[in-house]
Formats: structure tokens, C-alpha cells, sequence
């Protein structure tokens, strides 16, 4: 296993739309998504896409069995590998609530992400993913998925009195962050 470098805002490879995936259970896209958590838990990632780490694919990882020190007020998000994800926002309704970004390190800002989203896709081995969740769980889906069509959080905020330092907002998250 590998733990990659994560590319940080203003690399254009995380401004690209990234590919379909087009081959399911592969050795190299087991490698991919083995070397993917490692890469995430290595700096305690809610999770991470594939476009972070130079890789031009709609994939991505996110979740865990734990709480995550970086979100420690948050509920725990079961671990998933999504390929290919379609979400579709449940309602009109949005929440707004402060998010960070392994590309982004070092800040937070409060971003506009729908309350409840259903969401599809693939598993690793092609099987067909369908769930429907709000809260944290819908947010860090539509994080991570923004990655796939080459947006990262900053471009969401809308009030940028709510962006800043970790270090400053949240000094007791920052500790736990790999700047």
C-alpha cells in the first residue's frame, strides 16, 4: 500500500471532471482503493476522491467505524467506497455548516449543502449502491463528490465573513489536523 501526496487547491488536476470508471473488481482498482484509505486515515480524512490524488477517476471514499477527530461532534459516517456517484437532492431545503478539506488544509467555511440527498453509484466489485441520508452523511457525500466535477468547498461558500483558519475558528480541531 501507498499513502499519496494529496494535491492542494490550485493544482488543476482537481479542477477537472473526472472519468467514468469502467472496469469493476480489478486488481488495480483494488490497489487504487486500498492505497486511497490509507492515504485518508494517514491524515484522518472524513474522506477523499480519487481526483486528489491525481487520479482521473469518479471514485470516492469516505466514512468510517470511528469518530473522526477532525469532525468530532459529528456522527459517525458508515465507510463506503462509491464509483460513478448520481446524487439527486431530496427537497429544496439546504443546511449550512462548516466544513475543511484535505486540498484546502488549514481552513474552514461554512458551506450551503441540500439536507437530504439520495445517492447512487457502484461498490468496487460493480454492485449497485442506493441510499438515501441526511445530515453529515449527505454533506460529506456531496463533498467528496464535488471533487468528481472539479469544485472544491471555497467555491460553495457564500459569506466569506464564515471563512478562515482552523487554527482560529476551531482551535481544538486543529490539533488534530495534518497541515
Amino acid at each position: 500500500m501507498t499513502i499519496h501526496t494529496i494535491l492542494k487547491m490550485g493544482d488543476p488536476r482537481l479542477l477537472r471532471v473526472a472519468q467514468p470508471v469502467t472496469a469493476f473488481d480489478t486488481d488495480e482498482l483494488h490497489l487504487l482503493v486500498r492505497d486511497m484509505l490509507e492515504t485518508m486515515q494517514s491524515v484522518n480524512g472524513a474522506g477523499l476522491a480519487a481526483p486528489q490524488i491525481g487520479v482521473d477517476l469518479q471514485l470516492v471514499i469516505f466514512g468510517s467505524n470511528e469518530r473522526n477527530p477532525r469532525y468530532p461532534d459529528r456522527p459517525i459516517v458508515p465507510p463506503t467506497v462509491l464509483i460513478n456517484p448520481v446524487i439527486t437532492p431530496l427537497g429544496d431545503a439546504e443546511e449550512e455548516d462548516w466544513e475543511g478539506c484535505l486540498s484546502v488544509p488549514g481552513l474552514r467555511g461554512k458551506v450551503p449543502r441540500w439536507s437530504r440527498i439520495r445517492y447512487t453509484g457502484f461498490d468496487l466489485y460493480g454492485d449497485p449502491i442506493d441510499r438515501t441520508v441526511d445530515g453529515f452523511h449527505a454533506r460529506v457525500v456531496q463533498h467528496e463528490c464535488d471533487h468528481l466535477i472539479g469544485k472544491l468547498y471555497p467555491m460553495r461558500v457564500r459569506d466569506f465573513t464564515q471563512f478562515g483558519y482552523t487554527e482560529i475558528l476551531f482551535p481544538n480541531i486543529s490539533a488534530q489536523e495534518d497541515d
